[in-house]
């Protein structure tokens, strides 16, 4: 009995076979390119592109695979336009003059973007599998893929992240084996993978961490953040450049800007598999208005890095 290739399924078909990548490939492209956004666009492209060309699709690869080249042919393209995201720590050293006036919005630098769990995260499976996406997804460690090339930041998601064999990638981007691995060994070199699984404290700690930080917001109150924030926390603000980095630089940052904002109210959510909180800001019509999305990265320590996105910009992203 014949059975039928998903070459022979037809045009037709291509919907019902290809639709369960989706999910993946959003993720791919967006750890390619550092923007929920623009990955959206692509991928967009990228079925379209394949749903034409899906009649001279001969099977000499899997649909899954076929679908990933034309993504990175795609990834590559955008890549030509903006090389890299970065964050703000990214561009230059941190400000330690608390008298120095806070940069204007670098409105245009294409900033790194978040992105929220809900558009990563598929339905309940192996916990331990679940970690590891988690941990791949760091807003960190996204950054840091955009700091290499192209072709040595798609070898090293191929290979690191999604776990692709050498030959697989070789053939995805038309590259010797011996080229893929002359790229992964470079790219390892800059963002070496293993480092960037940080140890995160426990539930209770975790949410003990979790509501001093809104209790400090909503209350403005400074004081609180002395035993959230560890030694070495860095804050970022962008579209701002400005940074800062150690606590107690931090923290008096923070104490000049708190009164000015005033009590806040935070809206927990999550982006990059890290807690993340809708600030909203008290205007002077006397309501609440969309005023930053900050993003944590919690250690055993604490909160070690806050990257607070200023703006309403991201919150339609969130469903915010």
């Amino acid at each position: 009995m014949h059975t039928m290739t998903e070459a022979e399924a037809g045009e037709g078909d291509f919907g019902r076979l290809s639709e369960p990548f989706r999910r993946e490939l959003l993720v791919y492209c967006y750890r390619m390119l550092g923007s929920v956004d623009e990955a959206e666009e692509v991928v967009q492209d990228v079925y379209l592109d394949a749903w034409r060309a899906y009649g001279g699709f001969e099977g000499r690869s899997s649909l899954r695979t076929w679908l990933y080249r034309i993504a990175t042919r795609a990834c590559f393209k955008a890549l030509e336009k903006i090389r890299r995201r970065p964050l703000p720590a990214d561009l230059g050293a941190p400000q330690t003059d608390l008298d120095a006036r806070l940069g204007p919005q670098a409105r245009e630098v294409p900033w790194l973007q978040p992105m929220p769990d809900f558009l990563f995260t598929a339905a309940p499976a192996d916990p331990a599998a679940v970690v590891v996406e988690r941990q791949s997804m760091r807003l960190a460690l996204v950054g840091a893929f955009q700091q290499l090339p192209p072709r040595q930041r798609a070898v090293l998601i191929l290979r690191d992240v999604l776990q692709w064999r050498t030959a697989e990638v070789a053939g995805l981007l038309e590259m010797t084996t011996a080229a893929v691995n002359s790229a992964l060994q470079r790219a390892r070199s800059q963002v070496p993978l293993s480092q960037d699984n940080l140890t995160e404290p426990d539930e209770p700690r975790q949410r003990a961490l979790l509501d001093r930080y809104v209790t400090a917001f909503e209350t403005a109150d400074v004081d609180q953040l002395v035993a959230v924030l560890t030694e070495d926390a860095r804050w970022e603000m962008p579209p701002i450049a400005t940074w800062f980095e150690g606590r107690d630089t931090v923290l008096a940052f923070l104490g000049k800007q708190m009164p000015v904002v005033g009590p806040a109210a935070l809206v927990p959510t999550s982006a990059n598999g890290q807690p993340a909180f809708a600030v909203y800001a008290r205007g002077r019509d006397g309501t609440r208005h969309p005023h930053a999305l900050h993003v944590l990265t919690l250690t055993t320590e604490g909160v070690s890095r806050v990257v607070a996105f200023h703006g309403s910009g991201l919150f339609p992203l969130f469903g915010l």
